[in-house]
């Protein structure tokens, strides 16, 4: 075994958002939020033409409007102004996918944040920009959404909460907001409920969203850092900033490796994955004369011959990591792309090593 395939992924965990996108872990509790209060959050997410999956899969790509949308529709049917505040707080930050566990690895609470602003648009919400301003006793982390969604007070305070819980994470017990600042028209009754669950005060009406703390907090050391996991995952989501600039090709292949083992690998999920319809997916594959069926086959015979070299791996295991049923089907495939065994194959190669 080579060092190469010791270490290396095939694939990407997931297919990273598009533009236009981000990832349904927002919706993280809604299920059970819902059945509490004596409704199903399979017609809400449903009425704003989202499948009813998007609530137990994290990892489904919506657009930001609908996110938007079925808050402030929730804030409407629970009768709750704060609807976004009080889901976040029974979620945790890691909706923010494996940034999160990146931050958490960091060494210091600016190069969490860092990692924050780095990678939260790679991973979780291409759409959104993050940016810490620092003052000479107060530093600023501030988001804002680079679209219009039109009233979205309650996806603000659901950010405003996520991220206090983020920052809380990297800087431990010692970290305190001075002060938050939402976009948002929220009603006078409702600012104690607001710095109560926040922490701290909260200007409202704001022409941005940001957690204000005093800036010496940026030097103060991550308690859960971890400097390998820091510098593996900080790699691997570098990888996938750079995956975001290939070719429709590269970003399907890239899918493909990812998608084979889970036998979720199909051109529906693809397509919903890079953020456009089947139709429009085979139209920019056959632009670039390719089909995915074909591409499918191209990345299981090149995984399947590196499979084989790494003789640790049975023929069994082999075959479901590539998506088929039984060894009989990946046999047949093999021998049709190669004119040989998987037994051949290995052995022959056994045979060259030697």
């Amino acid at each position: 075994m080579t060092g190469e395939s010791f270490f290396s992924l095939e694939g990407p965990l997931d297919m990273a958002p598009g533009d236009g996108q981000c990832r349904a872990a927002n919706f993280h509790g809604l299920a059970d939020w819902a059945r509490q209060h004596g409704r199903d959050a399979r017609g809400i997410v449903e009425r704003r033409g989202m499948d009813a999956h998007v609530l137990a899969d994290p990892e489904s790509l919506i657009a930001p409007q609908q996110l938007a949308d079925v808050l402030e529709d929730c804030s409407t049917l629970f009768d709750d102004p704060l609807f976004g505040l009080h889901l976040a707080s029974v979620q945790d930050p890691d909706v923010f996918g494996c940034v999160t566990a990146l931050c958490r690895a960091a060494p210091t609470v600016r190069a969490g944040i860092r990692c924050l602003i780095d990678y939260l648009p790679v991973i979780h919400a291409p759409d959104c920009e993050v940016v810490l301003v620092e003052g000479h006793e107060t530093a600023e982390l501030t988001w804002l959404v680079n679209t219009d969604l039109g009233l979205n007070d309650q996806a603000n305070y659901q950010a405003a909460m996520l991220n206090v819980k983020l920052l809380k994470a990297i800087g431990g017990n010692q970290f305190k907001p001075s002060w938050i600042s939402v976009s948002a028209d929220a009603r006078h009754a409702d600012l104690p409920d607001l710095e109560r669950t926040l922490g701290c005060r909260v200007r409202l009406r704001s022409q941005h969203n940001s957690v204000a703390f005093p800036v010496n907090t940026l030097d103060l050391p991550v308690p859960s850092a971890n400097r390998l996991l820091f510098r593996l995952l900080g790699g691997y989501l570098e990888q996938v900033k750079h995956a975001q600039s290939r070719s429709i090709v590269e970003r399907v292949e890239s899918y493909v490796r990812g998608a084979l083992a889970t036998g979720t690998c199909s051109i529906e999920r693809c397509a919903d994955k890079t953020g456009m319809s089947v139709r429009t997916l085979q139209a920019r594959l056959a632009a670039q004369s390719a089909r995915f069926s074909e591409l499918v086959e191209g990345q299981r015979e090149r995984l399947a011959k590196g499979y084989l070299a790494q003789r640790m791996l049975t023929l069994d295991e082999i075959a479901d990591r590539l998506g088929y049923g039984e060894q009989t089907s990946f046999g047949r495939a093999f021998k049709r792309w190669t004119g040989m065994t998987p037994q051949h194959y290995r052995a022959t190669a056994a045979q060259v090593e030697a």
